[in-house]
C-alpha cells in the first residue's frame, strides 16, 4: 500500500499519479471498472517503446502494440482518431521511437480530462483517503 503522501499526491496531477507503480496499479483497477484500462496499458506499451534502442526489437515492439491496441478491431482498441491510426500503419515497416507519440499524447489527454476526474471522486480513491 502507498503511504498517505503518496495517495495524497495523486490528487495534484495525472503526472504525480502515474509517476507512483502503486498509484498505477490503483488507477488501473479504476479503469477495469469502466472497462477503460487499454488506455493505461497503451500508455505504458508507449513508454517501454520508447526507450527500446534496438531497430529489430522496435520493429517487434511496434507491431506487437499496433496488433494489441491501434488497428481496428485490436482486442485492446484505443479510442483515436483515423488519421493518427492511418499513420501509425504506415509507419510500422520503419517505426521510429517516435511512431506512437501522438496517439499516446492523445491518450494521456482522454485519461487526463475525463478518467482521472472521475478516478479522484470514485470509491477507489476515496477508500483509499479514509484509510489513511
Amino acid at each position: 500500500m502507498a503511504p498517505i503522501h503518496d495517495v495524497t499526491v495523486w490528487a495534484e496531477s495525472l503526472d504525480q499519479l502515474l509517476e507512483c507503480k502503486t498509484g498505477q496499479l490503483v488507477f488501473e483497477d479504476f479503469l477495469r471498472t469502466e472497462y477503460s484500462e487499454e488506455n493505461l496499458l497503451f500508455w505504458r506499451a508507449c513508454e517501454r517503446y520508447k526507450k527500446i534502442t534496438s531497430e529489430a526489437e522496435r520493429t517487434e515492439a511496434a507491431k506487437r502494440i499496433y496488433t494489441e491496441f491501434v488497428q481496428v478491431d485490436a482486442l485492446r482498441q484505443i479510442n483515436i482518431d483515423c488519421a493518427t491510426r492511418e499513420g501509425i500503419r504506415e509507419n510500422l515497416s520503419e517505426p521510429g521511437p517516435d511512431c506512437f507519440d501522438r496517439a499516446q499524447r492523445l491518450i494521456y489527454s482522454l485519461m487526463e480530462n475525463d478518467c482521472y476526474p472521475r478516478f479522484l471522486k470514485s470509491e477507489i480513491y476515496q477508500a483509499l483517503l479514509e484509510q489513511q
